[in-house]
């Protein structure tokens, strides 16, 4: 018998666990993502700082277990400024097709009291048709875009100064950010200025851009620019920075609107990943023209 109970922060590791085997499944069936490394302990370590982040700042997350008792699928979904997103809905392999993700996504991702709603999801069909019965439309596709790292720069105008969470930093990035997504989001932005080093940008003063550069190797972002011409600089500098970090590689998720972030890349010599995602949203779209996303891509 399955039942249902709301998540702790001793549920995270449990949970990140499902996560691996969901994904390795899902890469299995469709290979598009590689392998999962298994119960070793590191990739937990390295993703501990953002599922503590996703866990202190949830607004549901909803725990499946059977009698053993084990956590067999979970679902969790933040709020921000009244925008409700899905960041995590996996059912471990085992468990699937039988009824537990009907009732997470119930459960962590209702309607009432949001705004707009919005989702980052695999091509999973059977995910997918749920989240179209939800109410939500497919919006947009998002790839990967990857490469080794090489030093550039690009001439601009704009003026760098490094994120640190003050409130006049926040009320900079949520201008931005309300004018490309429709929403702010402090608490996200107070977590990744301690994850990752940011830079905001400006111009004559005024707020223009920000970015997030890569801290763990794959792990960057966000990049926001108001003017779709400024998006390249943002990510030449991350490139360059993931280059004098001595990373392997450096990877940026990308809506496939974002044409001025794409030409930049392909010029770059950046690749696409075989590994797809697509956005769905009741909310607006029009900035993701001019965005790069969060990396790993659990939220926008």
């Amino acid at each position: 018998m399955t039942t249902y109970r709301r998540g702790t922060a001793a549920d995270s590791e449990p949970c990140f666990r499902v996560f691996e085997a969901a994904i390795s499944d899902l890469g299995q069936r469709t290979g598009t993502i590689a392998s999962s490394p298994g119960n070793e302990p590191w990739p937990w370590e390295i993703r501990r700082s953002l599922f503590d982040h996703l866990a202190l700042t949830a607004d549901e997350w909803w725990i499946a277990e059977n009698d053993s008792p084990a956590i067999v699928g979970y679902a969790r979904s933040i709020e921000r400024d009244g925008t409700r997103e899905l960041t995590e809905f996996f059912v471990h392999p085992a468990a699937q097709a039988g009824g537990v993700g009907r009732e997470l996504l119930a459960r962590a991702f209702p309607a009432a009291g949001a705004r707009h709603r919005s989702i980052i999801a695999t091509t999973d069909n059977r995910a997918v048709s749920r989240y179209l019965r939800s109410g939500l439309a497919g919006r947009l596709p998002i790839a990967g875009f990857e490469a080794t790292p090489r030093s550039v720069a690009i001439e601009t105008d704009l003026v760098r100064e490094p994120i640190v969470a003050t409130d006049r930093t926040l009320e900079a990035l949520a201008m931005i950010d309300r004018s490309l997504l429709g929403f702010r989001r402090d608490v996200d932005h107070g977590w990744l200025a301690t994850d990752r080093t940011g830079w905001l940008y400006r111009r004559a003063g005024e707020p223009a851009a920000y970015g997030y550069h890569q801290g763990a190797e794959g792990w960057g972002g966000p990049y926001a620019a108001l003017e779709a011409e400024d998006l390249p600089v943002i990510l030449a500098d991350a490139e360059t920075a993931a280059f004098e970090s001595g990373h392997a590689a450096v990877y940026f998720a990308v809506a496939l609107v974002a044409r001025t972030a794409i030409d930049h890349l392909f010029a770059r010599g950046f690749r696409v990943d075989p590994f797809l995602m697509l956005f769905f949203t009741d909310g607006p779209i029009d900035g993701l023209d001019r965005y790069v996303l969060t990396s790993p891509p659990f939220f926008l």
